[in-house]
């Protein structure tokens, strides 16, 4: 073999070693987020969308638009599953022990720079798509929820959550436009309701929960009690998301089917909390709550 084609090899083989481990760092950073895509990729996406249609972008735009909103938002849950599965994996191992630190494909000191690269990156890319202050508010929502314990009792941890649903709207929105007050209407709703009731997803882990010391709502106030106040959250959710962001769009068919769809998913949710208790159904009826959020904000693409 003569020495340009040793070259053009030596190069061919640098190249194929570097697509593999890029593709091995895309499947990596895939473990640490798919169970969350839902409450957190998905709806800064369509946010986004919503945003787009309200500001009258045309078709040729949208691939832009998307391109941002997914190197965005995969930064944003990124950032925050790999702090917070750091932190948790004793906990992991009881609740979820399929996810990566526990299984063993990242050590922690692995995952630490992971982190630390994914916030410095997340920081540069909120800063060059006009959003910083978000990506900023977000980060500090991570530091205190991880490392300031603040994911230890239930008061704290549902502050994050309405904070981190402010910044994820907020951001999803004012990639593409400006805050408006039609879009502050919706953030404010849905982080009110992250505020309030998103605990439904600590009826799943309340053996882990219980066994490192976090004291989140059913352990507080108890299981049934706290199923009983959450059930009833929802059951009243039908009513709060027509009159806040429904009425005030008008009667029209397709905002009857939106109102009728999110109340039949909410109230779905209501009679699981009480009638399905066990780990694998708490799970499902948390993703439930993720898909009502979903729909809530496809909603605001159809309407708005």
């Amino acid at each position: 073999m003569n020495t340009p084609t040793k070259a053009l090899t030596s190069r061919l083989f640098v190249l194929i070693h570097i697509y593999d481990r890029l593709l091995h760092e895309v499947f990596i950073m895939w473990q640490f987020i798919w169970r969350d895509s839902s409450s957190a990729l998905i709806p800064g996406l369509l946010f986004l969308l919503a945003a787009c249609k309200v500001n009258l972008f045309s078709l040729n735009e949208l691939p832009l638009q998307i391109g941002r909103g997914i190197i965005y938002f995969w930064l944003y849950l990124l950032s925050f599953c790999i702090a917070n599965q750091i932190i948790g994996i004793e906990e992991d191992k009881l609740n979820k022990p399929n996810r990566p630190l526990v299984i063993g494909l990242v050590s922690p000191r692995g995952a630490f720079i992971r982190w630390v690269l994914s916030m410095i990156a997340f920081s540069l890319v909120g800063w060059w798509f006009g959003v910083l202050e978000w990506a900023l508010l977000w980060e500090i929502c991570i530091i205190l929820n991880n490392f300031g314990s603040w994911d230890k009792h239930w008061i704290s941890k549902n502050i994050i959550m309405g904070f981190g649903t402010v910044a994820q709207l907020a951001a999803a929105f004012q990639l593409v436009a400006p805050l408006s007050p039609i879009a502050w209407r919706w953030i404010l709703m849905l982080a009110g309701v992250w505020l309030t009731i998103s605990a439904v997803q600590d009826l799943r882990d309340i053996e882990g929960d219980r066994a490192i010391g976090r004291n989140t709502m059913p352990i507080a106030f108890g299981e049934t009690a706290s199923r009983v106040i959450l059930s009833l959250g929802f059951g009243l959710l039908p009513f709060a998301t027509h009159l806040l962001l429904m009425m005030p769009v008008g009667t029209t068919v397709k905002v009857l089917l939106c109102d009728i769809g999110l109340a039949v998913l909410s109230l779905t949710v209501a009679v699981r909390i009480i009638f399905y208790r066990s780990p694998q159904s708490d799970h499902h009826t948390y993703m439930l709550f993720t898909y009502w959020f979903c729909l809530t904000l496809v909603s605001a693409i159809l309407i708005l």
